[in-house]
């Protein structure tokens, strides 16, 4: 087997799976990348962790077919190294593979590709195709609002809800929640729910970028794959049942308050900065045409801004934790943003006046 390829057209790619090999891995394969020689030109590199598995193919012109793999650190670490203008040789020399490009040369191990592990394929329940696009404005209006190492592991990922003209996708780690819409033509198929692991939303959002291109979706009982011109990730899903999220959304809320949201977001910006850094608490109290910011650190130190908005009615006194306030603020990108209130102990609303397609909601806390 033996492959010439630009160190341009090669860096990307590497660097695109190199994301999802584990330093600490409990089969050292897993460690390696997955380089198949194609017999009509062209490779493709492989890399998994048994939970998401990603597969690039590229250009490159190849004198043989076959298969190998190699240590995906070290091969991306050498590459990264070279000139940009380096064309790269990579050849099997029996039970290492040989790199060489102009007067450098290196000789790494190699192990049998046959031993590689797959994820492997599936038979769909749903195949569509949609813009990428959608599924990146689906995922990155959410993300952040997924669980961290939750005992719940079924929190610790991304629920979505595919139906025939629509797309949802939720996230909540038990204090607050992110919901987020998008319209779609999947079809006739039947109203699916599936839930992505972390690590593989994290791999989507990486492998879309900024690009407009159509990308397809194929779901199965225990795997999504997404499929782009040169790239394809395959993660497994989370078997188990994600909570009855509607109940939790609050009802149009008696006190509304609409806000500039640069200036909303700049004021608890200022009053956090002097809040407790462990629960990062801020009191928020409601008066006509006024939202006052309030907090406290144990070192007696406070923080008070006045914020104007537009609010008539009853003044509201209810404390949250202010870093879930500054995330949607930042997710959201309308001028305006509404906050609807039912009292001191309810969940607030948060959500795009002109927009019904992204709601959020936030538990409070006590101070």
């Amino acid at each position: 087997m033996k492959i010439t390829i630009n160190r341009e057209n090669l860096l990307g790619p590497l660097q695109a799976i190199n994301n999802v090999v584990e330093r600490r891995q409990t089969l050292p394969i897993l460690g390696n990348v997955l380089v198949v020689a194609e017999p009509g030109g062209g490779i493709a590199l492989t890399a998994t962790d048994m939970e998401v598995e990603i597969v690039v193919k590229l250009d490159a012109t190849t004198e043989q077919a076959g298969s190998i793999t190699v240590p995906a650190r070290k091969f991306l670490d050498i590459t990264r190294a070279l000139p940009s203008d380096a064309t790269i040789t990579f050849a099997i020399n029996e039970d290492k593979v040989k790199i060489q490009s102009g007067r450098s040369r290196f000789l790494l191990t190699t192990q049998p590709a046959t031993e590689f592990p797959s994820i492997g394929t599936f038979a769909p329940l749903i195949e569509f195709d949609l813009p990428s696009s959608t599924l990146a404005a689906l995922v990155e209006g959410t993300q952040f609002a997924m669980a961290h190492q939750d005992v719940r592991y079924y929190l610790n990922g991304l629920l979505f809800e595919f139906s025939p003209e629509l797309i949802r996708a939720v996230a909540t780690d038990g204090h607050r929640l992110a919901l987020c819409d998008r319209p779609v033509d999947i079809g006739g198929a039947d109203p699916l729910q599936i839930i992505v692991p972390r690590k593989g939303v994290v791999e989507i959002m990486r492998m879309l970028g900024g690009s407009e291109e159509r990308i397809r979706i194929a779901i199965g009982s225990n795997h999504m794959t997404v499929n782009t011109a040169g790239q394809s990730l395959t993660t497994k899903l989370v078997d188990g049942r994600f909570p009855d999220y509607e109940r939790v959304i609050p009802r149009a809320g008696e006190k509304c308050v609409s806000a500039d949201r640069e200036v909303l977001k700049a004021g608890l910006a200022r009053a956090s900065i002097l809040s407790n850094e462990k629960f990062r608490g801020v009191r928020v109290v409601l008066s006509n045409n006024q939202l006052t910011a309030i907090a406290h650190n144990p070192e007696q130190e406070e923080a008070e801004e006045e914020i104007e908005v537009e609010y008539q009615g009853d003044e509201l006194e209810i404390g949250f934790n202010v870093s879930y306030l500054l995330d949607v603020l930042t997710v959201l990108k309308c001028p305006t943003v509404s906050v609807d209130f039912i009292d001191s102990n309810s969940s607030c609303l948060i959500h795009d006046p002109e927009d019904a397609m992204a709601r959020y909601v936030i538990m409070p806390m006590r101070l």
